[in-house]
């Protein structure tokens, strides 16, 4: 071989459509007619032969949409919520009838299956509704066959009949998975019906199943065409489940933004109780209430941190905190943490961590640990040894480049990323100070 081969500077080329048909064009040349592909090639001839390299930039483009009674037949939003165009709400062909696929999660089919079939009915659309165990003990590619082989059977047009999503996580995830496949991609639709759903799984574009014992081990980064979140399906949910969506907004808090903090912290136990319900104001100017605050919020942020990085090409997210330790903690006591329980044992030990580390006062922790227990969280877990906290932390610095990238909290409502492996020394110190103090808490 040459030791000068591929040396050379590459050629670009512009791809141009003129009357259908594309063309590669070199970007000297004035393009006077045709569209112009935002995609390059770059052709490098050596003595070996010919090399491209193909640069294609892929855009989605999705919509998160907050609405009240989504299930009301007066309400467009399920039908045509998804379309940007306002001009192409409603509209249908004729001669075809609008069909919908429906996936809900057997406990969310029970409350509300009726009424998803009725709004369909009023609306005259071809449906079919397909309720899953969607637990996480289910989440497997079983229940993504499953989907597939209903969604065949069904038929759907992949370009304008999206399928829908209606339950918590897991179906968001698993349904999100099953649209991936089919067809190389489906539109589809989450309608979240649990808090942790609404403000974390709904908002991003991961999908995933569990494999090989592993939590999500499978999946795609494919968004939905649209996330429509309405607030009323938290009335039927039980408090822990409540509490177990607050997790994923104090984890926002924390890193970054002291005031839904103090949100939580003041108001998080009447937030809790309320089901984060809106509260009426009266007939005055309509002011927004803590609950309808603190998501907005934890949404906002959320939303900041994954759409730069959809396809986490970048490995420092802030968005990672409490999901060091919290995946092998969740799958192996499996069922008993809910994953937000989990994670927040998680951010707990952090917190500890962080105080250790000098990065947190001891006001700043406490004040942490009283705020979780006000959201009705557990803090401590016998099963979080210090074995398993190192095991993770191990496990991450294999699978993150040869770098830890630890995101902990500096204060509240800020952080920054760790990538040095913390030395054992503070790992053990840190978790005696948890266990000694936080023990007593009991596990959930």
């Amino acid at each position: 071989m040459n030791s000068n081969s591929g040396s050379a500077r590459p050629t670009q080329f512009n791809l141009v459509r003129v009357n259908g048909t594309w063309t590669r064009q070199t970007e000297q040349c004035q393009v006077e007619q045709g569209k112009v592909s935002d995609a390059k090639i770059y052709e490098n001839k050596s003595e070996d032969g010919v090399s491209w390299t193909v640069v294609s930039p892929t855009v989605f483009t999705y919509r998160v949409i907050q609405c009240n009674d989504i299930l009301d037949p007066r309400n467009d939003t399920l039908l045509w919520g998804h379309l940007g165009d306002e001009a192409l709400r409603g509209t249908s062909s004729n001669s075809t009838p609008v069909k919908r696929f429906v996936v809900m999660d057997e406990t969310v089919h029970q409350l509300y299956g009726s009424r998803v079939a009725q709004y369909f009915e009023s609306r005259q659309a071809v449906h079919r509704i397909l309720p899953l165990p969607t637990t996480e003990e289910n989440k497997s590619m079983e229940l993504v066959s499953r989907i597939l082989e209903e969604v065949h059977e069904f038929g759907i047009d992949r370009r304008s009949e999206p399928i829908i999503a209606i339950g918590g996580g897991v179906c968001l995830d698993v349904v999100g998975l099953a649209a991936s496949l089919y067809r190389r991609r489906t539109p589809y639709i989450r309608v979240p019906t649990t808090l942790l759903a609404y403000v974390d799984a709904s908002v991003g574009a991961k999908t995933g199943v569990n494999f090989a014992g592993g939590k999500n081990k499978l999946g795609s980064y494919v968004p939905p065409v649209a996330t429509f979140l309405d607030r009323s399906f938290f009335q039927t949910l039980p408090i822990r489940q409540i509490s177990n969506g607050l997790a994923e907004m104090l984890k926002m808090a924390l890193m970054k933004h002291r005031g839904l903090f103090q949100l939580l912290e003041a108001e998080g136990r009447n937030m809790l109780h309320g089901k984060m319900q809106s509260c009426t104001t009266g007939s005055g100017p309509k002011v927004e209430d803590s609950s309808t605050a603190s998501i907005r919020i934890a949404i906002e942020t959320m939303l900041e941190e994954l759409a730069p990085n959809l396809w986490e090409d970048d490995l420092d997210r802030l968005v990672d905190f409490g999901h060091l330790i919290s995946p092998e903690l969740e799958m192996r006591v499996l069922p008993e943490l809910l994953h937000g329980e989990a994670v927040n044992i998680d951010m707990s030990f952090m917190v500890y961590l962080a105080h250790q580390k000098g990065l947190l006062t001891a006001d700043e922790k406490d004040r942490i640990v009283r705020c979780m227990l006000g959201l009705g969280l557990p803090v401590w877990h016998q099963d979080c040894t210090l074995a398993l906290i190192q095991k993770s932390l191990g496990q991450r610095l294999e699978h993150s480049a040869g770098s830890l990238r630890m995101p902990l909290p500096t204060g509240l409502g800020s952080a920054e990323i760790f990538h040095d492996m913390i030395e054992d020394c503070f790992l053990c110190q840190a978790y005696q100070k948890w266990t000694d103090e936080l023990s007593s808490s009991g596990t959930k």
